[in-house]
């Protein structure tokens, strides 16, 4: 616990062994000998014991007060829902995987309330597919308790986050430039390259596949996407090489 009483994972020492990126730019560790399996992710969005308010940490304490009415008003549903899933959360205790992917429930629920200078709807996207991550991490450790379903609602809430805050750029109705560190993850920050990629890897992944029309119709729609990442010649070799790979 650092000094404002929020916890927060030490990384010294051998503490974290990092391993693989996968695909989806997530960073993967190895269990380290001494001290175990280490998620960092599992801290990063800060929850109120209470009232279960939650936000990324660059928002917890800058919320307006316009928004803290709105969030104030949802506590009760807001509780209720995620105890719906997440039955035996404590944030009075050391955090376990559980309570890291119901922290991003509750900061994409509590971002609803936020204003656009605070770029929202990016944040919303952070939050959803990094509770997918967990939600899979979830499956692993207990297969029979349908992580592995909450984990798809999750990346397919990320899709719609990620493609709404591309359309809000494009539109001006909200910059991604004001939200900080984009990530996804905590280690590298892949900025406005990452969200485009993301958006365009989730509709891949995770887009509509029933109706073949409409997937087609969605693909062609991120097509521009990876085309403006890849580019041409020098201005392509200066992006990232993990999204180039």
């Amino acid at each position: 616990v650092d000094g404002d009483g929020r916890e927060d994972l030490l990384t010294g020492r051998g503490r974290l062994i990092a391993g693989d990126r996968t695909d989806g730019l997530r960073r993967l560790y190895e269990p380290s000998q001494k001290y175990g399996e280490g998620v960092p992710l599992i801290y990063p969005s800060v929850v109120c014991p209470g009232c279960y308010y939650a936000a990324l940490v660059q928002d917890f304490e800058s919320i307006p007060q316009p928004s803290v009415e709105k969030i104030n008003d949802d506590t009760d549903e807001r509780i209720r829902s995620v105890q719906n899933v997440f039955s035996d959360l404590d944030y009075r205790e050391p955090r376990q995987l559980p309570e890291g992917a119901a922290s991003y429930y509750l900061a994409a629920r509590c971002y609803d309330a936020f204003p656009k200078e605070s770029s929202p709807s990016i944040k919303q996207g952070i939050s959803s597919i990094r509770a997918a991550w967990l939600c899979s991490d979830l499956h692993r450790k207990a297969p029979e308790e349908n992580y592995d379903y909450l984990s798809l609602l999750f990346y397919r809430k990320a899709r719609f986050f990620y493609q709404q805050s591309i359309e809000y750029e494009q539109s001006g109705q909200e910059a991604i430039a004001n939200a900080g560190h984009l990530g996804p993850d905590v280690d590298n920050n892949y900025g406005f390259d990452g969200v485009l990629y993301l958006s365009a890897y989730l509709e891949y992944h995770h887009g509509a596949k029933s109706n073949d029309e409409q997937r087609i119709g969605h693909l062609k729609r991120v097509k521009p996407i990876v085309a403006r990442l890849f580019g041409m010649g020098k201005a392509s070799k200066q992006k990232p090489s993990a999204i180039l790979d």
